[in-house]
């Protein structure tokens, strides 16, 4: 009778399953954390809020802190959608105030046809957006950058440099801010629907795979005969389409639009919510649903501050670094993933 010697490599052949094993239950718990993270953070800010001043969870302070979101929600969707695809549109925010302005101007003549003409012109100029890097291959960051300058002095001069009030159809635009559920304006509800919609395009259709796969591997995806180019040109559709709704929720909260008012600054806090909903910044992850969670964090994070007892002074420090540890929270990692 013949007996099996355990040399060193029948037994780590016979340890190989179980390393598998370990590994494939260490990626599903990260991929677990990925989706659940954005919620836990946000849900975590709520309740510090709520044990330093249960005031600001009362139905007053969830409709600030959501009338706050909802711009911000906006524009981070259609950062999400980009970013997905690998690159980044610092230009969305400009093209959300850029159309505010063209709302507050159009809507007492044209009404309903305004918003339609004007939600139909910046989605064109976010395709536009694509069109251009797609085909010059010129860097994301460059392109929208220039794309920003170029809407901030579009802004200045449609504006004349004043604050454009609505006057005629006032209701029609301002009744998407005052009309509220659950204390909540309806420009948020906006903005929750568009994100399960984006989230249904990037999980159930072709065109919201290509985006994706793109940004995972875009020379795999090429090589796999992807349609790379209509890809980035409908993300870039889509975040000029997400930042005209966040200009139709700047007028319908403040009833007028500037270049320098309400809007303004919308940049930096939509990338923010994007990254803290989970997005990728080296593209190939979005979830746009946990987007409304990063959005919501992100317009709770000042409130938190000042609820916590800190000076107007110190608010802006601790808005930086609630944001750099909430990403860094949030952030998926995997093993040959590469954050840029």
């Amino acid at each position: 009778m013949t007996h099996r010697a355990d040399t060193p490599a029948t037994v780590e052949a016979l340890d190989r399953p179980d390393k598998v094993a370990a590994t494939l239950a260490r990626l599903r718990r990260m991929a677990s954390w990925h989706i659940i993270a954005p919620p836990l953070v946000f849900f975590a800010i709520l309740l510090v809020v709520g044990i330093a001043n249960p005031a600001y969870l009362g139905p007053f302070g969830i409709s600030i802190a959501t009338t706050s979101a909802a711009p911000i929600l906006l524009v981070a969707l259609g950062q999400s959608m980009v970013l997905n695809t690998g690159s980044i549109d610092l230009s969305n925010a400009a093209i959300g105030l850029f159309g505010a302005i063209l709302f507050a101007l159009t809507i007492p003549e044209a009404g309903i046809l305004a918003m339609i003409a004007v939600l139909v012109a910046l989605t064109l100029i976010g395709a536009v957006n694509g069109v251009i890097l797609a085909y010059t291959q010129v860097p994301s960051f460059a392109l929208t950058l220039g794309t920003l300058g170029i809407l901030q002095t579009a802004a200045l001069v449609t504006s004349g440099s004043e604050t454009i009030y609505v006057s005629e159809n006032r209701d029609l635009v301002t009744a998407l801010h005052t009309i509220k559920t659950l204390s909540v304006p309806l420009t948020f509800w906006i903005g929750v629907l568009a994100a399960i919609f984006f989230w249904a395009l990037l999980r159930f259709t072709i065109v919201g795979q290509n985006m994706t796969a793109v940004g995972k591997n875009e020379s795999g995806a090429i090589l796999s005969a992807v349609p790379n180019r209509r890809a980035k040109i409908i993300a870039f559709a889509i975040s000029g389409f997400a930042s005209g709704l966040a200009g139709l929720a700047i007028v319908a909260q403040a009833g007028s639009a500037s270049a320098s008012g309400l809007g303004s600054n919308l940049l930096l806090p939509g990338i923010a919510a994007a990254l803290v909903g989970g997005t990728s910044i080296s593209g190939g992850q979005a979830n746009p649903i946990n987007v409304v969670f990063g959005a919501l964090t992100v317009a709770f994070v000042p409130i938190a501050a000042q609820a916590l007892g800190f000076g107007a002074q110190a608010q802006s420090l601790v808005y930086g670094v609630f944001i750099i540890v909430i990403v860094a929270l949030t952030t998926s990692r995997s093993r040959g993933s590469v954050i840029k």
